[in-house]
Formats: structure tokens, sequence, C-alpha cells
């Protein structure tokens, strides 16, 4: 047997509810009123014990991850609206219904940002690449002059060999003397041959007594049109060309002399 006001199950002999204290029809038994005798008042019902929904306060807590993510803030809609359908069914067994609102409001809330967040995102994200290239593209040339001035060093201090043929050549740190293996005059990050969106190489190097030492050295996007759109390179003149469309090979044959 049920009781017909909480819905708690009960004993076929009960004369009241276990837990809201609501008479069962047919079951109390009435009493003649004698004369004079006072009104007895009738018993006052059991407390309900009332419960917080798990899903309301699952609502509320994804509600708040949903400010920052979106797949949390769909959960918090749909968490929102099963528990207070839940509480409403309850006859106030269960609470929570600030902790869902709260959710609902926050999941439904990122919803409505997703379109002002996507013009943001199509308005920042090329201004973005733009000012990233351009970094990448300074930092290539400034590498550039580190070479040409590492190469003039390493011809001085080893005359006999004229200009370093590879660039890790020019590299090299530790804690032995610099030897033309290692002539310890660039970073690293240089000497391993990409740095900052560019690759760099050393081409045609030549050691010749009669004409003299020469070398050419270029730095080319590593992703064309995403870390770098041109191309710069450089020889023993020290005069640093590019090429716009980031071919080494134009930028050596046909570079133009950057200002």
């Amino acid at each position: 047997m049920f009781c017909s006001k909480c819905g708690a199950a009960m004993p076929d002999t009960s004369r009241f509810c276990d837990q809201c204290g609501q008479p069962v029809p047919g079951q109390t038994a009435t009493q003649p009123l004698q004369p004079g005798a006072p009104l007895q008042p009738p018993p006052a019902p059991y407390p309900v014990a009332e419960e917080t929904s798990g899903k309301a306060l699952a609502s509320m807590i994804t509600g708040i991850f949903g400010l920052l993510f979106f797949f949390p803030a769909i959960a918090a809609i749909i968490l929102g609206h099963m528990s207070r359908s839940e509480i409403r069914k309850s006859n106030g067994r269960l609470k929570g219904n600030g902790m869902a609102t709260a959710g609902l409001v926050m999941g439904y809330g990122m919803i409505a940002m997703i379109p002002f967040i996507l013009i943001i995102a199509a308005i920042a994200i090329p201004n973005l690449l733009r000012a990233r290239i351009s970094a990448n593209e300074a930092s290539a040339v400034a590498s550039l002059r580190t070479l040409n001035t590492a190469e003039l060093s390493y011809q001085s201090e080893y005359p006999k060999v004229g200009f370093a043929c590879n660039i890790p050549a020019l590299g090299g740190h530790g804690p032995s003397a610099p030897s033309a293996e290692h002539a310890q005059l660039i970073d690293d990050r240089l000497a391993s041959l990409r740095k900052n969106g560019y690759d760099f190489e050393m081409r045609n190097c030549v050691y010749d007594a009669v004409d003299g030492n020469k070398y050419q050295v270029v730095a080319y996007p590593t992703a064309r049109n995403q870390s770098g759109v041109r191309a710069f390179c450089s020889d023993q003149t020290g005069v640093i060309k590019f090429d716009v469309s980031g071919s080494a090979e134009d930028c050596l044959s046909d570079g133009q002399p950057l200002e």
C-alpha cells in the first residue's frame, strides 16, 4: 500500500503514513463524541526529510565549467531540466531548484555567447597570424646578420679554413675551447638550422686562394604562409635580400635588397 500524499510504501495495516503522517482512508477508527468531552486535535504529520537532487548539483557544477568550455554547458542545460522536473514530481522530498536554475542560466548564457566568440575569433586569429609572421621574419633577418658577423669572426680566427661551410660549425657550447668544428659563435637554436619558424642553410661555400672565400646563406619559412611568407638570403658581402614568393633559390638569383 502507498501513501496518497507522499507516495511512500507502508504496511497494509497502517493507520498513518510513516513518512508524512497522512491518515490512511478507511483505517482510522472513529470514536463517538461524548457529550461535554473536549475535541482532540488531529495528530501532527511526521516531518518529511528533504534531499538535495544530485542532478541539480551536477547542473550547477557543469554550468560553472560551461562558462569556459562548450560541452559542459550542454550538460548543464540537460541536467538542469531533468532535475527541475524531478523536483516538481517529488512532492517536497527533493530540493535544489535554485542550483538547477543556476546551472540552466550559466549553460544558456554560454550558448548565447557562442556567436560573439566566433566573431571575435574571426577578427583576432588573422591578426595574430600576421603578427606571428612579422615577428618570425624579423627574427630570420636578425639571424642572418648574426651569421654574417659569425662568418667574419670565423674567417679571422681560422684564416687557413676560410668561411665556415656549415652552420653547426659556428655553434657549439661546452667546457672545451672553441675550434674550427665548434667555433661557439652562435646560439644552439640557430646552429640547429631551425629557429622561430624558419629553416637556415649554407650554400655555395668556396675556399679559393685566388678568387677569395665565398658563401651564401638562406632562410626560408618552415611552413609557407603560416610561419613566414618571404625568404631571405645573404653572402660574404653582408647584404641581405628577400624574395616575396618564399623561394630560397629565387632569393639567391634575383632577390631584392632589404632596406
